[in-house]
């Protein structure tokens, strides 16, 4: 039997990361929330780490950047007003980084980041935050409608257990690998932030 390969592959598409200093780096989510209380995530930490690191890259090389926060109501998950709602300080915009707030899964769904994403003239895009089977899977796929080619950045990811529908969870990083290989079929390159540059 054969090795398994991607649609990306087969249809001979070219699967070379893009340099930052010609790509959009979109950093959605990366926020408290995710650090502490009922969304912590097992693997947060160690995901910041990655895309504090891919973040100073992409400011020195001259990548566009752009923060994505989900707004969440007064009170609740996500509020932005709050700590919980807050960009973590390892990866605060600076003032002249934009930070788009939005509603929904897909970054794109409702917010301006498609128009401002083709303001800068660039067509790859970065990918890094949180969840890897929610926000970042519904941003890559919506990417692929909008001709946008996107680069997943997977050690700046992460996501949580989640339940299997008979009693039992299957475990974060079992999501997080599972949610990466379906992308990584039709709609984004997979890399380590170490192979971006």
């Amino acid at each position: 039997m054969t090795a398994p390969k991607t649609l990306l592959e087969l249809s001979g598409a070219d699967l070379t990361p893009p340099r930052l200093a010609d790509s959009c780096l979109v950093l959605i989510d990366i926020q408290n929330e995710y650090c502490a209380g009922p969304l912590a995530l097992p693997d947060a930490e160690p995901a910041i780490a990655a895309a504090a690191r891919l973040l100073a890259r992409a400011r020195a090389s001259g990548a566009a950047i752009f923060h994505i926060a989900h707004k969440g109501r007064a009170g609740s998950l996500f509020d932005r007003e709050a700590a919980r709602g807050a960009i973590v300080g390892k990866l605060a915009p600076l003032a002249s980084e934009a930070v788009i707030e939005k509603a929904l899964p897909n970054a794109f769904a409702g917010t301006d980041l498609q128009g401002q994403l083709a303001a800068t003239g660039r067509t790859n895009i970065v990918l890094a935050g949180f969840m890897t089977h929610m926000c970042i899977s519904s941003t890559a796929r919506a990417a692929l409608d909008l001709s946008l080619r996107t680069t997943i950045a997977a050690d700046a990811c992460a996501t949580r257990d989640l339940p299997d529908g008979r009693g039992g969870a299957i475990s974060a990083r079992t999501i997080h690998e599972v949610a990466l290989a379906e992308l990584s079929d039709r709609f984004a390159i997979i890399a380590q932030t170490e192979t971006l540059t």
